[in-house]
């Protein structure tokens, strides 16, 4: 059997990892050995990285949503509770780009979260009486125990 030899394909995978490696700093872009290593690790940053692009354009455009919708007096969840509860189907992205291209839109939008909300829109301001009367209760209740602490 003839002997196998290596020299064109070896070369030719060379130049391509170099040619992948232009621009990197010092050694990484000259030597083969260097570059090889810096071309593999850069590969497994740009998978990484393609997906974790997903994530930080949803976590801006949550940002843009909720800044938007708290300029019209609802907070972020709320406004999404609202439009599961009626039943709209707009995803963050488009939401996101309402909220900054047409205000008016996203108000008209924001109105029907409230409407499908109804009496629960109304209700965060009873939540925050509530909490508050919670709070004296505890409070009354700590001195109470206090001072029958210091009576006996």
């Amino acid at each position: 059997m003839a002997r196998v030899k290596r020299a064109v394909h070896g070369r030719k995978k060379h130049r391509a990892v170099l040619e992948r490696a232009k621009g990197y700093y010092g050694n990484k872009s000259r030597s083969y050995r260097s570059a090889n290593e810096q071309v593999m690790h850069s590969l497994q940053y740009a998978y990484r990285d393609r997906r974790a692009r997903k994530g930080d354009f949803r976590k801006l455009w949550i940002q843009r949503i909720n800044a938007a919708a708290r300029i019209e007096g609802m907070s972020y969840s709320r406004l999404i509770a609202g439009l599961h509860r009626a039943e709209v189907t707009v995803d963050r992205k488009i939401l996101a780009d309402v909220a900054v291209r047409d205000p008016e839109t996203f108000a008209k939008i924001v109105a029907i979260a409230k409407d499908a909300l109804g009496d629960d829109a109304a209700g965060e301001a009873e939540v925050a009486a509530a909490e508050a009367a919670a709070e004296e209760h505890e409070a009354s209740v700590d001195e109470d125990s206090a001072a029958s602490g210091a009576a006996s």
